[in-house]
Formats: structure tokens, C-alpha cells, sequence
């Protein structure tokens, strides 16, 4: 996890997806084409939450969110989610 420089405006966070699984359970390789995206990642940056709704998720929180949650970026070439908080539906 490592620093960004963008920072993320009132309810949005901005959350490192996990990997994309490479095996099954029995050990067969899944190729790229039928990986399914992650639904679950950390949070790497927190805005300061609407004016009467504080966030309530923090930096290092583990987190699942919706399949098709958040907008992916590209920063520094690594990729991230940002979306809003209400986009989360649990902290691991």
C-alpha cells in the first residue's frame, strides 16, 4: 500500500481491488478470459464524508463491494476502484 497523490471528495473512497484468483480449489488454472472480478480489496484513501454522514470505512480496512462497484482508474501505473462508500457492504 503505498501513498497516493489524488484524494478522494466527500463519500467516495478509493479501494485496491484483490487479485483476481489464479486457481481453483482443485488446482486448475482459470486463463484470464474467466476470471471473475475481485469483489473484495483494501482501502487505500477516504474522503471527508458529506456534511451530516461521516465515512465510516478507514485507511487499511478490508472490504467487500459490489461486482460491478466503483470506477476503475489508473494511477501511477497501478489500478484502483473509486466509488462510494455506500458502494461497501461489509469490512472483513
Amino acid at each position: 500500500m503505498s501513498k497516493l497523490t489524488i484524494k478522494p471528495l466527500a463519500d467516495r473512497v478509493i479501494v485496491e481491488p484483490a487479485a483476481a484468483e489464479e486457481k481453483t480449489a482443485f488446482g486448475i488454472i482459470i486463463p484470464d478470459t474467466a476470471k471473475e472480478k475481485p469483489q473484495k480489496g483494501i482501502v487505500v484513501a477516504i474522503g471527508n464524508g458529506k456534511k451530516d454522514e461521516p465515512i465510516t470505512v478507514k485507511v487499511g480496512d478490508e472490504v467487500l463491494y459490489g461486482k460491478y462497484s466503483g470506477t476503475e482508474i489508473t494511477i501511477e501505473g497501478k489500478d484502483y476502484l473509486i466509488m462510494r462508500e455506500s458502494d461497501i457492504f461489509a469490512v472483513l
